[in-house]
């Protein structure tokens, strides 16, 4: 095994640099092959080898490896974002696929390992301060049992952060006797400036079922072996009091975003969060949809409350993404975005109900030429909202990478009209147009209007009418498209149709599909 290793480490010195980086990764992975011979060599390998080991062990689920190599992490940081990212060594991306159950478990359990071994006060400095955990790919659209949710990283981190914290505070006072259901007691009894922690970036991603534990963690996470430092936060399903408990327990430095959806808070339940948001001074995203917003029609007393909501988010002076989605807010956008600062580059307003005041202010607001992301999905941009969305997208033209158009009830002609426009936006990576009636001519002069933007990869199209086996009805509803039988047989004519098209423009690196669940699109924070 040494004289492998030896020769291993003559390969990373001396092979040419047009075959050493494949030539050191296959060798990584014979090296991680068998456990036993890895772990008696783990002490030899330098440590600069350690993160392709790493690399190779993940991508060949050898967890054994990977909680060994883990233990002995001889650096200050392990971070799976970079450690998984293409290299020199290795071109694959694991960090953009769903992340192997096993393998996030295995690097749990080293760290678990590692803090062990050094409160067990073994001959050995502490290397390891920073377990960088976010980035990894969760989509939360189906249950996958071979990848690990983000849901189920959260849950796992607070149980682990409250475990080893309560062994810590026993080892520290060994003859303490805890009551059943007193951890969350356990800040208080640990010994006082612990030197002895890793630190773990992690996303969070919290609802009712899993709030306590979260919780728990958070409380005695400031002084615990193991600490858990949030930056995006996302909530589902709680009440406000629960909410609120848990961002007064996050720290104020490190939020990026703060995602409160299906919580139903209303306008009285946002006006009281908002101001706890402001002590995150690093907060550039929030997103608010499916929270029971509607301004059309309120009382003096509730026309007071969308005010001090307004006033609310123009405090937040870092905030660069607003997700207000679901929200009935026919008429008041300059109201609500006026106060702000600072341009938003990401705007979603899914479902909201908007009139053409509303994108006439948009269009003519600081916003527009700073948009990257824009999502007007199910708001019906036919006349009247039409021109001020052409207004829009012509102000938008040299920003915007991302425009979601869906259930819009765009048809050929409208399509036609936002062509001009369309076609200006030169840096476009994403048009979403799922759910509009529009044919497969429609769709045809839309291939060929938007090959000349050079950056454009991803276009989500509708099954154009023409390929339903019925007439739709009209005026044609979302449900309608989704319920209504189509042609297959035309579908996959039309498919390979647009294909042949691609091909001969040379543009083969243009996505055009029908499935809006199985693309990854842009995400404004990954920019």
């Amino acid at each position: 095994m040494k004289m492998f290793l030896w020769s291993y480490t003559d390969l990373f010195w001396h092979c040419p640099l047009s075959i050493m980086w494949s030539l050191v990764f296959l060798c990584a992975q014979k090296v991680v092959s068998d456990h036993a011979s890895t772990c008696r060599a783990l002490e030899f390998i330098p440590k600069e080898l350690y993160p392709v080991l790493f690399k190779a062990s993940f991508l060949g689920r050898k967890t054994l490896v990977l909680q060994d190599l883990v233990k002995r992490w001889p650096f200050p940081v392990l971070s799976l974002q970079k450690l998984l990212q293409s290299c020199k060594h290795c071109d694959c991306l694991p960090i953009k696929e769903k992340s192997s159950k096993l393998c996030v478990q295995a690097v749990i359990l080293g760290v678990l390992a590692y803090l062990h071994q050094v409160m067990a006060g073994e001959d050995r400095k502490q290397q390891l301060r920073v377990l960088n955990m976010v980035g990894l790919q969760d989509d939360n659209l189906e249950q996958d049992p071979e990848s690990m949710s983000l849901w189920s990283q959260t849950v796992t981190l607070s149980k682990a952060c409250v475990d080893i914290s309560q062994r810590h505070s026993e080892g520290a006072n060994p003859s303490s006797k805890r009551r059943k259901g007193a951890r969350s007691t356990l800040a208080a009894t640990l010994a006082p400036g612990c030197q002895v922690y890793v630190e773990v970036h992690m996303d969070l991603f919290v609802n009712s079922t899993s709030s306590t534990i979260l919780r728990e963690a958070l409380q005695v996470s400031s002084s615990s072996p193991l600490r858990l430092r949030c930056r995006d936060f996302r909530a589902e399903e709680l009440s406000i009091r629960s909410t609120l408990g848990l961002l007064e327990l996050l720290s104020p430095t490190s939020i990026r975003q703060v995602d409160l959806r299906f919580n139903n808070l209303g306008l009285p339940g946002l006006n009281v969060l908002l101001p706890f948001l402001t002590k995150f001074t690093s907060l550039l995203s929030l997103k608010l949809p499916y929270n029971n917003v509607d301004v059309r029609r309120l009382s003096v007393e509730m026309e007071a409350s969308l005010q001090n909501f307004a006033s609310q988010l123009g405090k937040l002076q870092s905030l660069k993404e607003l997700n207000l989605g679901s929200s009935r807010l026919s008429g008041r956008l300059r109201q609500l975005l006026g106060g702000l600062q600072k341009p938003l580059e990401s705007l979603e307003l899914a479902f909201c109900y908007l009139l053409p005041s509303d994108l006439t202010f948009l269009s003519q607001s600081l916003h527009a030429s700073s948009l990257k992301k824009l999502d007007l999905s199910g708001n019906n941009l036919c006349e009247p909202l039409l021109q001020p969305f052409q207004l829009l997208l012509k102000e938008a033209a040299g920003s915007l990478l991302h425009l979601d158009i869906m259930e819009c009830k765009l048809m050929d002609s409208h399509l036609g009209a936002l062509l001009p426009m369309l076609s200006c936006c030169t840096h476009l990576r994403y048009l979403g147009i799922f759910c509009n009636p529009i044919s497969t001519r429609g769709l045809k002069t839309l291939l060929q209007n938007t090959l000349a933007l050079p950056e454009l990869r991803l276009i989500i199209y509708p099954y154009p009418v023409d390929c339903y086996s019925e007439s739709l009805p009209w005026p044609t509803s979302s449900s309608s498209f989704l319920d209504s039988s189509f042609d297959q047989e035309k579908l996959s004519r039309v498919h390979a149709e647009l294909q042949q098209l691609l091909a001969q423009a040379q543009r083969t690196d243009v996505t055009w599909s029908t499935d809006m669940y199985r693309h990854k699109t842009l995400d404004y924070l990954s920019l």
